[in-house]
């Protein structure tokens, strides 16, 4: 859900991530006219029916949607409004989920589904008008930092025992939820509950990496095996390998990677979803770097002090040049030509033509479109002929960082919404991540909120037709791929700084260091206008003075932190990868005991 600028009808990451070709997005809403008395038990046991498989036995979901029904008595007959972006998860909801809830409790539930951007445009006017545009809201936990600073949200945590504990749902389970971390404000306080997650991930083809004849070539002139790469290095020589050694593939010219450098509103999210941190900008830390983040900000206390390398800062860092640079490189020499001028619309099917060896900034929400049957990447037992992976990492990574984001549109609730239709609101962003239906729900759109659902058998039984996608969320490695956190105090002003920046890079308009640079500075810039401004109080921004680079390298140093680091003497350490099926076999096969609760 990033917003980059105000514009009509622009197509946006998570919207295009439904389609397998560019289109028009349209806005969709979906409406029920709900019976005025509460759910009698055939109504039950229809939508029991539709949410299997469940986590829950059948009695379990029976008595989890009885409790919904009688909690919905006062709110009988009300018609309550809720948003998210279109995506196939939030399809479901509105136009399954949304009728289910109104059948089961009596109340009128739209689910309007519209443009990710079109979303935090009417969050900012509910916020800044104080008139109640939605009674609930599904926005990215990139917006933590914003939400947790204005005072405009009601924290959940605080809302589930008191004034919404007669609304709360007593098996939601809040511990379940694998992205509550991403949720909480720096004041250990839960302000959203992830509905719907995805990653982003490396992907490449596993029938040409085990292919004994490119194993031996590869191996006989890098002197490491093929397989997937633990760090730049070595996903850099698999790109140069596949598109100027192997060059073709049944008659077919293939390279060996993907991405997209077009001037617009698309790039931003191609740095700011963690791509710096993948090259070890920023300290270590999880969910976000401590005390700077992948987007190079500097946090003291739950206060931001700064963007620039002269503020404590690091998104001019070395480690920042180095990230630009290599994705600048990488398009130029090992990318098809045409993706220089494309946007991320343009670029999302091109792997699933078949000709791409690797991509190192792919998103799991293209699962479902990427094992579609007659596909060139898709075997004709419906197996995928790729896999995805997790991502590597940059030569200024270091073990215990962040290594890629992770999307998590979340259930929101605003203060200038009035309270009975707040709870009602409240009662229906429980309801579709309840666990009566959020199994079938993960079934349907892929993007996993819970453990327990992770760990259901039925994705056991499913595993094999999802490139991995299931192993990833099962590991260890999950917990590194996280969103955009709470050192970045306004995400929507922020953010339309880096595509508007590093699209002078990717132009060749700037070179990195000088598009890096403008960017730092225009970070300092918006956040010294929000420190003068007073508006986000004890925790909004309070910017360092200037200080030289070397001062801040001896600081970190001196502190036993990391960011912002040196330039390295050597940027391209020798190339190390994995075997795949290795990797697979030395996870946890079995859940967390956490998990196996019911």
């Amino acid at each position: 859900m990033r917003q980059f600028r105000r514009r009509k009808g622009p197509l946006t990451k998570n919207s295009f991530l439904t389609m397998s070709s560019v289109a028009a997005i349209v806005a969709v809403s979906f409406a029920v006219s709900a019976p005025v008395r509460a759910a009698d038990d055939a109504v039950i046991q229809k939508w029991i029916a539709e949410f299997q498989p469940s986590t829950l036995s059948k009695e379990d979901q029976k008595k989890e949607l009885e409790w919904f029904a009688k909690a919905a008595e006062p709110f009988k007959g009300m018609e309550i409004n809720v948003v998210s972006e279109t995506i196939t998860t939030h399809e479901y909801e509105s136009q399954t989920l949304a009728k289910a809830f109104s059948e089961l409790t009596g109340i009128k539930l739209k689910h309007d589904l519209i443009q990710e951007g079109d979303v935090v445009e009417k969050l900012q006017t509910q916020m800044q008008s104080g008139k109640n545009v939605y009674d609930g809201w599904i926005n990215d936990s990139d917006l933590i930092g914003t939400h947790f600073r204005y005072g405009q949200t009601i924290v959940l945590s605080d809302y589930m025992t008191g004034e919404g504990k007669d609304v709360t749902d007593p098996m939601l389970d809040v511990n379940d939820f694998i992205g509550k971390s991403f949720t909480t404000g720096p004041d250990g306080k839960l302000y959203q509950l992830p509905d719907q997650q995805f990653a982003n991930l490396y992907w490449f083809r596993y029938d040409w990496f085990t292919n004994p004849d490119y194993k031996a070539k590869f191996k006989a002139k890098y002197g490491y095996e093929l397989g997937v790469p633990v760090n730049w290095s070595a996903y850099e020589d698999i790109a140069e390998f596949f598109t100027n050694d192997i060059k073709e593939i049944n008659g077919v010219k293939v390279y060996g990677h993907m991405d997209y450098g077009k001037k617009d509103p698309s790039l931003g999210w191609r740095f700011t979803d963690a791509w710096l941190s993948m090259a070890g900008n920023g300290d270590k830390g999880i969910p976000n770097g401590l005390p700077v983040d992948e987007w190079g900000i500097r946090m003291e206390g739950c206060r931001p002090v700064g963007s620039s390398v002269e503020r404590g800062g690091d998104t001019n860092g070395p480690a920042a040049v180095y990230s630009i640079t290599k994705y600048l490189e990488w398009l130029k020499k090992y990318a098809p030509p045409q993706a220089q001028g494309m946007t991320f619309s343009e670029a999302g099917p091109v792997p699933a033509q078949g000709n791409i060896a690797q991509q190192m900034f792919w998103y799991t929400a293209f699962t479902a479109d990427m094992v579609k049957p007659g596909l060139p990447v898709v075997n004709a037992d419906g197996t995928p002929k790729w896999r995805m992976a997790p991502s590597p990492h940059g030569s200024y990574w270091k073990e215990g960082m962040k290594l890629g984001y992770q999307d998590a549109g979340s259930a929101t609730l605003l203060k200038s919404t009035p309270a009975d239709r707040r709870k009602a609101a409240w009662l229906y962003l429980q309801f579709i991540v309840s666990k009566s239906v959020s199994l079938k729900k993960s079934h349907v759109g892929l993007t996993f909120i819970r453990e327990s659902d992770i760990w259901d058998k039925s994705f056991t039984e499913r595993a094999p037709k999802l490139g991995g996608l299931i192993e990833f969320y099962r590991s260890p490695a999950r917990v590194q791929w996280t969103p955009t956190g709470n050192n970045v105090p306004d995400y929507p002003k922020l953010a339309q700084l880096w595509w508007q920046n590093i699209g002078d890079a990717s132009s060749g308009a700037k070179t990195p260091q000088a598009a890096m640079d403008a960017l730092a500075a225009a970070q300092d810039s918006v956040m010294e206008r929000l420190e003068k401004s007073g508006v986000q109080g004890a925790c909004g921004p309070k910017l360092h003075k200037k200080e030289s680079a070397e001062y801040w390298f001896a600081k970190a140093q001196k502190d036993g932190t990391i960011a912002p680091q040196r330039k390295l003497a050597n940027e391209k350490p020798k190339g190390e990868t994995v075997d795949y099926d290795t990797l697979i076999k030395s996870w946890p096969a079995t859940p967390p005991k956490r998990a196996e609760a019911k």
